[in-house]
C-alpha cells in the first residue's frame, strides 16, 4: 500500500511517501539555509510533494491513499495541511486520513517499549501534550491530549515519572531544562527515527484495512484551543 503523508502543524513541516513497511522518499522543510529567507508552509508545501513523488518516481494515480496530521499545532499550518490534502482527495479520488499529530510526533520515536510523551511547543509558556505507551508495535494513548501551560504540563507527567518517560517533538527540546530538573531520572529526550509525515502515513496505512477513510466534509483541524483573536474576543 502506497501513501503519502503531510505534516504541516509543526514548525518543521514534511512529506513522506511510503510503501508497505517502507519509506520511499522523504522531505522535510524546517530553518532556511544561510542568508535565505524562511518560507512559510503554503510556499514549500506542493514543492514537497512534488519533490518526494518525483524522488519515488511515482505518480499521484499510483497512491492508494493520503494521510495529514490533523492537528494540534500551527493554526494556520493545520489548515494549510488539510486543505492541500482534500484538494488532492477531491481532485484523485484517493481517501483521506487525518492522524493526531501528537500520536504521530510519539510514533517518531525509535522502537521502545515504555511511556512516551509528545510535547509540542504553543509558545506563551505553554504545550500541547499526550501521553503514550508503546508495547512492541502497538502505541496507544494514555489519557486525552491537551492543551496547557508547562507548569501543568509537568503536573501531570509526574502522576507517570514512576518508570522512564521519553520525551519528543519541539516542546520537548523547547523545555528540555524545566522537564529534566521536575523529573529528575525519569526524563530522557528521544530521538526521532522519521517525520511526522511518514508516521502519520504508517498510522493511516494500519488504520486502512480496519476501517474507511475519513469523510473529507467532516474532517476538520484538531486545535485543542481557541485562535488568540477569539480567546480575546471572550
Amino acid at each position: 500500500m502506497r501513501i503519502l503523508g503531510l505534516d504541516t502543524a509543526t514548525a518543521t513541516a514534511s512529506v513522506a511517501l511510503i510503501q508497505d513497511d517502507a519509506i520511499l522518499a522523504e522531505e522535510i522543510y524546517g530553518a532556511a539555509a544561510p542568508g535565505a529567507a524562511k518560507k512559510n508552509h503554503a510556499e514549500i508545501i506542493l514543492p514537497l510533494i512534488e519533490a518526494v513523488l518525483s524522488q519515488a518516481r511515482v505518480a499521484l494515480a499510483d497512491l492508494d491513499a493520503l494521510a495529514v496530521s490533523i492537528g494540534p499545532g500551527s493554526f494556520t499550518g493545520l489548515r494549510i495541511g488539510l486543505a492541500t490534502v482534500k484538494g488532492l482527495a477531491y481532485g484523485s479520488g484517493l481517501p483521506a486520513v487525518g492522524v493526531s499529530t501528537l500520536l504521530a510526533t510519539a510514533a517518531t520515536v525509535a522502537q521502545s517499549d515504555g511511556t512516551i510523551c509528545a510535547l509540542l511547543d504553543a509558545r506563551k509558556h505553554e504545550v500541547y501534550f499526550g501521553l503514550f505507551h508503546r508495547e512492541g508495535k502497538n502505541l496507544r494513548a494514555v489519557g486525552g491530549e491537551a492543551a496547557a501551560s508547562i507548569d501543568a504540563a509537568v503536573e501531570a507527567l509526574r502522576a507517570h515519572a514512576a518508570a522512564p518517560i521519553l520525551a519528543v517533538g519541539d516542546g520537548a527540546k523547547a523545555y528540555e531544562k524545566i522537564l529534566r530538573g521536575a523529573l529528575d531520572g525519569s526524563f530522557t529526550l528521544a530521538q526521532s527515527r522519521s517525520s511526522v509525515a511518514a508516521e502519520a502515513a504508517f498510522l493511516a496505512r494500519d488504520r486502512l484495512p480496519r476501517a474507511a477513510a475519513d469523510d473529507l466534509g467532516a474532517l476538520t483541524p484538531v486545535y485543542l484551543r481557541r485562535p488568540e483573536a477569539e480567546s480575546k474576543k471572550w
